[in-house]
């Protein structure tokens, strides 16, 4: 087991254009204690591992989640079709996640280092899972990291429209009732996060919620 990287407070760090570090190892300890101070991995071809914490966070507070009508009215149709499961094809997931086709992006930034660390950090139970199936098929998922006071979401696919939207909707109940929380790190606001009620917080108020034992400070 490589040692745990002597990562900077984000709180008094000098970071440059997001980056508040360069190089170190990627395991599942590096990355719980990346992510326990606000900090997560983003791999740029050609450049040493960079760790980023940028100025502008995106975050979704659950009271402030949007479901549109042409979801909901998907969801009611299609729900009994539909199984989700928890923490059950996490590899799969992972998996499925750098195979899918983004538009305007080449290849993916979940290289096999990337996966092997958060594989690494899914069985040290930091990570959490959650899959869609349609007659047993895993149609759709979404993964990320649970740290001690908020959950990050990393990236999610889909091979049925909407599937990975129901899975993200599924997430935002698991993390509600299960781990009592009422917001989640979006990292970058997408358009999908956006639509859902995602948006930019600055990086002081980022990390003052992850040091707060309050779920959500607005």
């Amino acid at each position: 087991m490589s040692a745990i990287n002597d990562f900077p407070d984000p709180r008094i760090a000098d970071i440059i254009d997001d980056v508040i570090a360069v190089g170190g190892d990627i395991d599942g300890p590096n990355l719980k204690e990346s992510y326990r101070l606000g900090i997560f991995p983003w791999p740029h071809e050609g450049y040493p591992l960079l760790w980023f914490c940028p100025d502008e966070r995106g975050v979704l507070f659950f009271d402030e989640l949007h479901i549109s009508k042409s979801l909901k009215k998907w969801i009611k149709h299609n729900e009994n079709k539909m199984t989700i499961t928890v923490n059950k094809a996490f590899e799969s997931v992972i998996s499925e996640c750098q195979k899918q086709q983004r538009p305007g992006q080449k290849g993916s930034w979940i290289t096999a280092d990337i996966i092997r660390a958060y594989t690494d950090l899914f069985h040290m139970g930091g990570v959490i899972s959650v899959e869609c199936w349609q007659n047993n098929e895993l149609i759709g998922g979404i993964y990320g990291v649970l740290s001690e006071n908020y959950f990050s979401c990393e990236s999610m696919f889909f091979k049925i429209s909407n599937a990975s939207k129901y899975a993200f909707v599924k997430l935002v109940e698991h993390l509600k009732n299960q781990h009592h929380m009422n917001w989640m790190d979006l990292q970058m606001v997408t358009d999908v996060s956006e639509s859902f009620g995602g948006r930019y917080i600055l990086r002081e108020e980022f990390i003052a919620l992850v040091d707060s034992k309050i779920q959500a400070l607005k």
